[in-house]
């Protein structure tokens, strides 16, 4: 059995406030879950992510007052990137970015896609990636991840040139998230920092049955190798890329405020969920136990540098506890940890979050909405 894409990526945050005001009033994602670390339930734990949480969709962050900035680093991730339609909703992005006084590289050419980068308040990068044109620009689709590609040098050039990059946006202002804008489609993809790309496609190749969709070089660096896994043909949500950097010269991450705490894989079943467990297991990587996170089972394992990579079943999903309509809106404990709400919830910072709407929707739409959901 094999993982189906990413499940979520779970960051470090110390600001529980500014990350919803962030989160849901800039980037207009939904606040799904508003919980407490399981481990360490004095401190929250947040999910963000479409109408429903769907698995591919959710950012999640341990909120942890006063935790020290992070480092990136060899172990650690680089960004993670979010998924937009196309060109257009990317300038749209840029514009409606840098009205807000957020400070914006790009549209960039990735040759498999467009994307634009910038920093959410811990400092994490993020990236937006268009869905196109995809993997079989440079070569066909029975053969992708089989040999290197080198980045066109007129791209390359074409990166580097300040003055264009600058006045590439969308032309008239964008006060608000349209909805082609919405960022329905979920993650694109997570790019990690290793040291040995060929020893990580075991990893991800061999043992967690991705394919390996694209061996190219960093596009800002073509002296690193850059590597992408998907699955299937490698669709937005399903890959995962790691830069190689020399493991002697770059510094391991320092886990902390704008990093990764780890990434998690999706599988569809707790069946397929523990037969993984098992490949870890007899291949030497010591998985955790299975856990139970309430809307999700957890295993967790380190890849061949370090990083926390978990594989976490798609369900129950996160109306388990609390109605679709009212996701987000009330703390939400697991049942072990009900007893104690109160010492809980008197620990914890207040948290003010605006109820939710579909980017775009008027009132009349997002009730329909809700009542789909």
């Amino acid at each position: 059995m094999n993982v189906n894409g990413i499940h979520h990526i779970t960051l470090i945050a110390a600001d529980a406030q500014r990350t919803v005001d962030f989160y849901t009033r800039v980037m207009g994602l939904r606040l799904v879950k508003r919980t407490v670390n399981f481990d360490d339930p004095s401190s929250y734990h947040l999910y963000f992510g479409d109408a429903h949480g769907s698995p591919g969709s959710v950012l999640t962050f341990f909120a942890m007052p006063g935790v020290p900035q992070g480092r990136p680093g060899m172990g650690g991730t680089h960004h993670y990137a979010l998924t937009v339609q196309d060109g257009k909703a990317l300038r749209k992005w840029k514009r409606y970015l840098t009205d807000l006084g957020v400070n914006v590289n790009g549209p960039l050419d990735r040759h498999y896609f467009e994307s634009l980068y910038f920093r959410d308040p811990e400092g994490t990068i993020v990236e937006l990636a268009t869905r196109g044109p995809g993997w079989t620009v440079d070569e066909p689709a029975d053969a992708l991840g089989t040999s290197d590609r080198q980045p066109p040098a007129s791209m390359v050039r074409a990166n580097r040139d300040r003055a264009r990059i600058d006045a590439d946006t969308h032309p008239e202002p964008v006060p608000a998230i349209t909805p082609d804008m919405a960022l329905t489609a979920g993650m694109h993809h997570i790019s990690v920092i290793g040291s040995d790309v060929e020893r990580t496609n075991d990893f991800y190749a061999g043992l967690l049955g991705m394919r390996l969709v694209k061996r190219t070089y960093n596009f800002d660096d073509p002296s690193s190798k850059h590597w992408y896994w998907g699955v299937g043909d490698g669709a937005p949500g399903t890959l995962v890329t790691y830069f190689q950097l020399d493991a002697q010269r770059a510094l391991p991450t320092r886990m902390g405020a704008g990093q990764t705490h780890h990434i998690a894989l999706n599988v569809a079943s707790d069946a397929e969920q523990l037969e993984l467990r098992e490949r870890l297991l007899v291949a030497g990587l010591r998985p955790s136990p299975v856990m139970d996170r309430t809307y999700f089972k957890s295993v967790y394992a380190q890849d061949p540098d370090g990083h926390i990579v978990e594989i976490a079943t798609a369900g129950p999903g996160f109306a388990v506890d609390e109605p679709v309509e009212e996701l987000g809106a009330r703390l939400m404990l697991p049942k072990w940890l009900e007893p104690h709400r109160a010492q809980i919830e008197g620990a914890l910072p207040p948290l003010t979050v605006e109820p939710w709407r579909a980017p775009g929707a008027d009132d009349a739409q997002a009730a329909d909405l809700e009542v789909a959901a």
